[in-house]
């Protein structure tokens, strides 16, 4: 932006040579012709003189306008630069901030969180489309210890790990098991929840008793979820799919065999649907860990450390077994 700045002295100049031409040109003429003769010949002289003065006064204050307007420029263009550099640093962070994620969490104030928000009860949507749930509740309350808001990102499973990746994302709170291969990607915090899991089947269907009887068998899960990872690992053929209740449409239907997931799920999921005819053929010897990932490196140690901190004042003060009975019927905050 440049910006232009007046110079008192142009205007001075022109309003006295205005003045002066204007005084001239008013003057009477005398009766007698000598008289007129000589006062027209010294006005004209005296016109001359003070035009010849004008243009010299215009002149320097050109001079001036354009050194004024050169520095103004300048003066412009550097403003505009350090304006510049001001909102790029503040989008990005300067000094701790940008090399620390929860600097910049507490700079921006709030908390970026992504979920699923189709899988009952830890993430889901109730009757008045609220995003509601365990994990919701567990964010909320990780947000208020940090003193900041919190704001949740849906979508499927795959793109929330891959936006944690990228820094799209602060945290991933969605029921996460930890597992060898995760691990090496991801710091995760200490578990707040802990998962038995269990192979779900039609109810009529009497092909599996064990998890070893999975072999050969096929089964749906999210791809890339250690449900699926379990499943592949008895030898079953895994179909993938996109939430829960697509799982149970392809069961009923006798396109898969069987489906693994969280026992507290399929509780929930039978309260809601108690006409749906499921059953529990058998349950896994592991007990999942369920924890938060955070991407690493050295920004993020921080983060990690307030997040640990803030789930164990939950599990200290009962908020995570409160809120494990309320959307699970038991608790599943201790082993």
């Amino acid at each position: 932006m440049t910006i232009k700045k007046l110079i008192p002295c142009t205007l001075t100049a022109a309003v006295l040579a205005s003045a002066a031409l204007t005084g001239c040109s008013s003057k009477g003429t005398s009766d007698k012709s000598t008289t007129a003769a000589k006062t027209s010949a010294q006005e004209t002289k005296e016109t001359a003189t003070k035009s010849a003065e004008t243009k010299d006064t215009e002149a320097g204050s050109s001079e001036v306008n354009t050194s004024a307007e050169a520095k103004s420029e300048e003066e412009s263009k550097k403003a505009e630069t350090e304006l510049g550099s001001e909102e790029v640093s503040t989008e990005i962070g300067t000094g701790e901030s940008a090399d620390d994620l929860l600097a910049q969490i507490k700079e921006r104030g709030r908390i970026i969180v992504a979920m699923e928000g189709t899988w009952a009860p830890w993430t889901y949507h109730d009757e008045n489309d609220d995003l509601v749930g365990y994990d919701v509740e567990v964010a909320q309350n990780i947000a208020e210890k940090l003193g900041v808001e919190v704001e949740f990102v849906e979508g499927a499973w795959d793109g929330l790990l891959a936006g944690l990746d990228a820094g799209r994302y602060d945290i991933m709170v969605n029921g996460v098991g930890v597992t060898d291969e995760r691990a090496e990607k991801y710091n995760f915090s200490t578990p707040y929840a802990y998962n038995k899991t269990a192979v779900i089947v039609r109810g009529d269907y009497d092909e599996i008793s064990s998890m070893e009887d999975l072999n050969g068998k096929k089964t749906a899960n999210t791809i890339s979820s250690t449900y699926a990872a379990q499943a592949e690992a008895y030898g079953a053929t895994v179909t993938g799919v996109d939430d829960l209740n697509q799982t149970i449409e392809l069961l009923l239907s006798k396109r898969i065999d069987a489906t693994l997931n969280a026992e507290v799920v399929f509780n929930d999921y039978k309260k809601e649907h108690p006409e749906a005819d499921v059953k529990i053929a058998t349950y896994s010897d592991q007990v999942e860990e369920i924890a938060i990932p955070i991407r690493k490196g050295d920004d993020t140690v921080t983060l990690l450390e307030a997040v640990n901190d803030a789930l164990d004042e939950m599990a200290k003060d009962g908020t995570l077994t409160e809120l494990s009975e309320k959307y699970f019927g038991m608790d599943i905050s201790k082993k």
